[in-house]
């Protein structure tokens, strides 16, 4: 395992996101989450994502119990604001966040949060800035050690990078969604900014496995949320309609010829960023972990490859990504 700078602490390039074991993701059993968290500790991972809406504190429940004894030197970064409504400014006054925290606190067993990152929330809360006076005040008493967001679209990246105290963004960034890397990225690097790329295989697409016919879980947000009915579009197969991800999907096999398959080929492709903290992948079990980890050890793209999959991107993917990005 390889670790990156993420304010003074060094988290592991490769970690993981606790979204799929908490929910809306399809039934996840509870021994398979465990046994996978494990798994990932077990092989150097140091570093888990999650959120307080994940199975409505499941996810922060498991890595409690996954950690214990290792709050020291197993960083957890947690999320809030979307357990309310993200557009009431109430959700982000110091009585609100505090209220999210001490109950994220509780969850997680933990006197501090490593990283508290603000849920995806409206622009127009980022312009406000009020709710980073809150964090200033917070990570001041010690309850977190650094404060980010997690963003939707490319202009909130840059409007955060204005703020002093953000220590990183959380952004979708894969194959299919490449527009992070043209001037987010190389911001955040020179601005000691961590960067955590999230939906790293674009909801599974980018692993190959989808045949245009699949159907997901009633219970999966990929069966109720392709089209952005419950929340951004962006986060369910990074924008794209499911029939034309899977079409483009067959279109990148040649990416996983040497690299073992799809799946560890596109995390590849992420790390190939410097700029990049960590690639979050999610799970739900350790058979997944475990493929997940082997992108560690393939080859990188050349120089000849990565333009290749850049005029992709440009020329078939990005005319039919959806909603702001």
């Amino acid at each position: 395992m390889k670790y990156r700078p993420l304010g003074e602490l060094q988290v592991s390039e490769l970690s993981f996101g606790t979204w799929a074991i908490g929910g809306a993701w399809g039934r996840v059993d509870e021994r398979d989450a465990l046994d996978g968290l494990a798994a990932a500790i077990d092989a150097g991972v140091n570093f888990f994502d999650t959120a307080d809406v994940y199975g409505d504190g499941r996810s922060e429940e498991l890595l409690a119990r996954a950690t214990k004894g290792r709050e020291h030197e197993i960083y957890i970064a947690t999320k809030f604001c979307r357990a309310a409504d993200i557009h009431d400014p109430a959700t982000y006054s110091e009585a609100s966040v505090r209220r999210f925290l001490e109950g994220s606190l509780r969850r997680l067993r933990r006197d501090v949060v490593d990283l508290y990152q603000i849920h995806c929330p409206p622009t127009a809360i980022l312009r406000d800035g009020a709710v980073f006076e809150v964090l200033d005040k917070l990570q001041a008493e010690g309850k977190i050690r650094y404060y980010g967001v997690s963003v939707e679209t490319v202009e909130e990246g840059l409007l955060c990078l204005q703020v002093p105290g953000v220590r990183a963004l959380q952004v979708i960034f894969n194959i299919f969604r490449q527009k992070p890397a043209e001037e987010l990225l190389p911001r955040a690097k020179a601005q000691g900014v961590g960067i955590l790329a999230r939906l790293p295989l674009a909801s599974g697409l980018l692993t190959g496995k989808f045949k245009p016919d699949h159907r997901f879980d009633p219970d999966d947000h990929r069966s109720f949320n392709e089209n952005g009915e419950q929340f951004n579009v962006g986060e369910t197969f990074a924008g794209l309609g499911f029939a034309k991800g899977v079409e483009l999907a067959e279109r990148l096999r040649w990416i996983g010829e040497g690299r073992g398959n799809m799946t560890r080929a596109a995390l590849r492709f992420i790390l190939d960023h410097d700029e990049v903290t960590c690639a979050i992948p999610g799970f739900k079990n350790r058979q997944q972990v475990q493929d997940n980890l082997a992108a560690l050890d393939v080859r990188s793209f050349s120089p000849e490859e990565r333009a290749r999959l850049r005029r992709f991107y440009e020329d078939e993917v990005l005319p039919h990504i959806r909603g702001a990005y």
